[in-house]
């Protein structure tokens, strides 16, 4: 079956970049000219994705507005002979069918999902946040949908770690390595540090989930600060079936937090064929001065 669907929930508060998010949504914060959650659909799109759920909260209406049509902005382009921009413009709209929820129930990771169901229905389907991609030459979705066409089970997106990522990400405890790059999971254990981790594969965002999920969800009690994780259904469903994780084969592009989002720009920025010259004399010239 075609995985044509992908949820995203983007209703949190961004607490980590306040001030910054007290009216714009973390989502929109700009990676070298593009909101992050646009990359996020771009990955799904290049992977087959048709259908991103956007489950939404308060103060999120950028993020709707952001993939809505603008069509005085677009006659303005086009008045000033803009074409190229904009048709990009234009594109944003163009590139899925959007559907947005609003998040309803107890605060955690595993709501937005289960508040996803009536529109996934009875399909698998990919959960990826909002705050986080993967620049790589094959999507982290499209390989995660190759195992899943395979094993016809969940799977979980993992990415090699150090002593660092160790204590800061959940570990994937694996039983055992079922093909190159894939393994079948045990459980994660959350940021055991160094001396207890079982492996040094981090556990990051992006599952693909069989519809199974939903019963156990609307059953999940209430876990770690009193909120519904999404994982802790996962390891509930792993008692029922097999759940494996693809090591993605790509770079993780953290912007969970400022540190982690100025890197990323720098990164990228250096990285970028329009951008990256100039920018490395600026850095370059910056550095000079510390």
């Amino acid at each position: 079956m075609a995985i044509k669907t992908a949820v995203i929930p983007v209703a949190g508060f961004g607490t980590r970049f306040l001030p910054a998010t007290k009216a714009m949504p973390k989502e929109m914060m700009p990676v070298v000219g593009k909101p992050v959650i646009q990359y996020v659909v771009e990955e799904c799109v290049a992977s087959g994705i048709e259908n991103i759920v956007l489950v939404t909260g308060m103060s999120k209406r950028a993020v709707e507005d952001h993939f809505d049509y603008n069509f005085e902005l677009q006659t303005m382009l086009k008045k000033q002979g803009k074409d190229a921009l904009r048709e990009e413009v234009k594109h944003i709209a163009d590139m899925a069918n959007f559907i947005y929820i609003r998040q309803k129930g107890p605060y955690g990771n595993g709501t937005p999902v289960l508040n996803a169901r009536h529109v996934v229905s009875n399909e698998p389907f990919v959960v990826v946040w909002g705050d986080e991609f993967l620049s790589s030459k094959k999507p982290r979705v499209k390989q995660l949908i190759e195992v899943y066409e395979k094993y016809t089970d969940p799977v979980l997106t993992a990415i090699p770690t150090d002593k660092k990522g160790q204590s800061r990400f959940g570990i994937i405890d694996p039983a055992a390595e079922v093909e190159s790059g894939v393994v079948q999971v045990n459980g994660i254990v959350e940021k055991p540090g160094p001396e207890k981790a079982p492996s040094k594969m981090a556990a990051i965002g992006g599952y693909l989930l069989t519809p199974d999920i939903f019963d156990i969800l609307e059953k999940t009690k209430r876990g770690k600060d009193g909120e519904v994780w999404l994982v802790d259904a996962i390891f509930e469903l792993a008692k029922k079936r097999p759940i494996y994780a693809k090591k993605i084969e790509g770079i993780y592009r953290d912007i969970g937090t400022i540190e982690a989002w100025l890197t990323t720009n720098v990164e990228m920025a250096l990285a970028d064929k329009k951008y990256g010259k100039n920018f490395k004399k600026d850095l370059k010239k910056i550095c000079k001065d510390l």
